[in-house]
This record gives C-alpha cells, sequence and structure tokens, in this order.
C-alpha cells in the first residue's frame, strides 16, 4: 500500500485557499473588466495562470505521474492537451484545413508526456506560443457575434468554449497535484 502525501497549502491567511490573496497573481484590485469581451478575456487569464500554479513547483517525474490510474492524465499531460487544442481552435475560425497535430496520434498529448526535463520544456513552449496564436487571431474580430469558419461559429461561442476547456482541465489539476504532493487549495 503507498502512502498517501499529506494536504497542505502555502496559504496562511485562508486555509483553504491555494496562496495568500496578497501572493495571488489572480487577484486584482479595482474594477472588474469593462464590457463582454473584457470579463470573457479575464476569465480565461486566471484560468491560464491557474494551471500554471498547480504545475509550479514541480520536477518532471511529478508533472508527468498519471496520479489516477489507469487514466494517462498528468499535469503535464494538461499542459500538451491545451497547447493542442488551442491549436486547434484556431481551425474554427477559417475554411482551411486544420493545423498538423503538435504532437502526432489522438492522445499522443497525454502519451507522450513523459518525465524528461526537454519534455517538459517545451511543453509549455509549445503552450505559451498556441496560447498567443490564439490570441492574435481572435484579436481581428471586434463583433462577438460574428460567425466564422465552415460551421458558422459564433466568436464569442469559441471565446466560452476556451474558457469552459481550462475550467474543466484546472480542476483536473486540483486532484492531480494533491495525489503528487497533498498541496490542495481554489
Amino acid at each position: 500500500m503507498t502512502e498517501q502525501p499529506a494536504r497542505w497549502t502555502e496559504a496562511t491567511v485562508y486555509p483553504d485557499m491555494w496562496a495568500d490573496p496578497d501572493d495571488d497573481p489572480r487577484n486584482s484590485e479595482g474594477p472588474s473588466p469593462d464590457g463582454e469581451l473584457g470579463s470573457l478575456q479575464d476569465y480565461l487569464t486566471n484560468y491560464r495562470l491557474t494551471l500554471r500554479m498547480k504545475c509550479e513547483g514541480l520536477d518532471a517525474e511529478q508533472l508527468a505521474r498519471r496520479s489516477v490510474p489507469p487514466s494517462t492524465m498528468s499535469l503535464l499531460g494538461l499542459v500538451r492537451h491545451l497547447a493542442e487544442v488551442e491549436r486547434h481552435w484556431r481551425t474554427w475560425l477559417t475554411e482551411d484545413e486544420p493545423l498538423p497535430k503538435l504532437y502526432g496520434k489522438r492522445d499522443a498529448d497525454f502519451d507522450g508526456a513523459v518525465a524528461e526535463p526537454a519534455v517538459v520544456e517545451a511543453s509549455f513552449r509549445d503552450l505559451e506560443r498556441e496560447q498567443a496564436a490564439t490570441d492574435a487571431a481572435l484579436a481581428g474580430y471586434a463583433d462577438l457575434g460574428e460567425r466564422v469558419g465552415k460551421d458558422g461559429v459564433a466568436i464569442r461561442e469559441l471565446l466560452v468554449h476556451r474558457i469552459e476547456e481550462y475550467a474543466r482541465h484546472c480542476g483536473h489539476a486540483d486532484l492531480l497535484r494533491e495525489c503528487v504532493d497533498g498541496r490542495v487549495g481554489q
């Protein structure tokens, strides 16, 4: 029988938080963003930060650890998966053929999430690059109701779908991180 890690948090103010409010990069003082687009972008930014926070301080083995067997899901797999889907979402904007997959065949994003520092570094670079490319592609659309691509998807739908994808996977990241080293928090 394997020993489970003890639950812990770095927060001292609120014991159910990941970090104290003064140390949390997602906390912002002042007014909320103006308008629908600003609100959507703010939520996406915060979920992206949450994923990074859940991965911070772990080595390659911990990031690649499949914490909930028989699942192939790992924190590193989530990073790779989100890089892959960011790339795919750009396909929604055009009528062109889809871009080639970053990691090859189906599920290679999770299957290829191996405990090698070079793979970790490349995966985070891939995620940053694909996020920036999708953000840049979407910046050209001022009307959130504009329908684009082969399926006539509204820009708003794509933005909301991105938030949903990150939110869902940040929930997975909560559990995966807790299984790795016991760290808990929002």
